[in-house]
């Protein structure tokens, strides 16, 4: 019996012994650094800590249930701030959402002021916040929504040049940027957080949107903008359609006119070749001048005897002269067979 109740002593004794040896070690890894408190007191200095020359990760030591071991991140982490409406210089209402990137720097400090991760991401979102707004406040939009100072905005020429006014389509100068914000917050950022033992590694603003009432009138100063654009290239393009039509028609004129010129120079010269033609054929003989005479007479009567005209002309009309001798002669009522011609009626002179 006390042989098994000094077997169960001494089983018990080494349980406790493994119990405070188990308690008086710790392992720190490679991402991770502690720090040693005692009664909420830090104890010596922060195990592997950033920008040391050495890792210190691996085993370590401790006094068991007295010591209590503090681990943070070594790693960068992220801050992501909630999406909050500000105003602009001009009064403009937009939405702005940042994120952040950051580490504990000094653990030491961080641990004394901030104690955990909880703690610090409610200080950042105090610190980035305030000085998000307080930045976006001094500037105008246009200093938010454009990248940097040299980058100019994409426009086409012709909408340059449909503006006269230089204000439609063209976006106004800027004098630093939305990276220069983003610095400026940054900056000011950093110097705050040091405090805390927090080193601020970048700051971006990851959205920007505007308040829907200020967005309505964006789009309608943009439609509106557009419009005159638009009404100004109609009222280009009908003036150049009207230019080219009256182009088109003093064109057509000038043609029409050099045509009817080359008409009657033709028609004149062959009149007059026609003339020439006759007058030769004229003065050739008696014969030859009567037999002219005559076919163009016949000619006449052809152009003047159509249909059902009726012609009144003199006795001593040489076109007369020919329908008189067109008349039966004496003693042959018939006479040779003629031509049949309209009913002249003889006007009395």
């Amino acid at each position: 019996m006390k042989a098994k109740i000094a077997g169960c002593l001494v089983a018990l004794v080494l349980l406790v012994v493994l119990g405070v040896l188990s308690g008086a070690f710790y392992t720190v890894k490679e991402t991770e650094q502690v720090i040693i408190t005692q009664f909420g007191e830090t104890v010596g200095e922060p195990i592997n800590p950033p920008g040391a020359e050495e890792s210190e990760a691996g085993l370590h030591f401790k006094v068991p249930f007295l010591w209590k071991v503090n681990k943070f991140e070594k790693l960068i982490l992220e801050w992501d701030g909630n999406a909050e409406e500000m105003p602009t210089k001009e009064k403009t209402y937009i939405e702005v959402d940042t994120y952040g990137r950051w580490r504990i720097a000094d653990p030491l400090t961080y641990f004394q002021k901030l104690r955990d991760e909880r703690r610090a991401q409610s200080r950042l979102d105090d610190i980035l916040g305030s000085e998000t707004r307080n930045t976006i406040a001094k500037h105008q939009l246009i200093e938010v929504i454009r990248t940097t100072k040299e980058r100019e905005p994409l426009q086409a020429e012709e909408l340059l040049e449909a503006d006269m006014s230089g204000v439609v389509g063209k976006l106004p100068a800027i004098r630093f940027g939305r990276s220069a914000l983003e610095q400026e917050i940054f900056d000011k950022s950093a110097e705050k957080l040091a405090q805390f033992g927090i080193e601020l590694l970048d700051v971006r603003f990851k959205r920007i949107n505007y308040n829907q009432s200020v967005q309505t009138q964006i789009f309608e100063r943009m439609i509106s903008e557009r419009q005159q654009i638009a009404e100004r290239f109609r009222s280009e393009g009908e003036g150049e359609a009207a230019k080219i039509l009256g182009n088109m028609q003093k064109d057509l004129k000038e043609i029409q006119s050099a045509a009817y010129k080359e008409v009657q120079t033709i028609q004149g010269e062959a009149d007059a070749k026609a003339t020439e033609i006759y007058a030769a054929a004229y003065n050739q003989s008696p014969e030859a001048a009567a037999f002219y005479e005559f076919v163009r007479t016949m000619e006449v009567y052809g152009e003047v005897l159509g249909g059902d005209s009726t012609v009144i002309l003199s006795t001593d009309s040489d076109l007369f002269k020919y329908l008189k001798r067109a008349e039966p002669e004496a003693g042959n009522p018939a006479g040779p067979a003629k031509r049949p011609v309209a009913p002249v009626q003889p006007a009395a002179r």
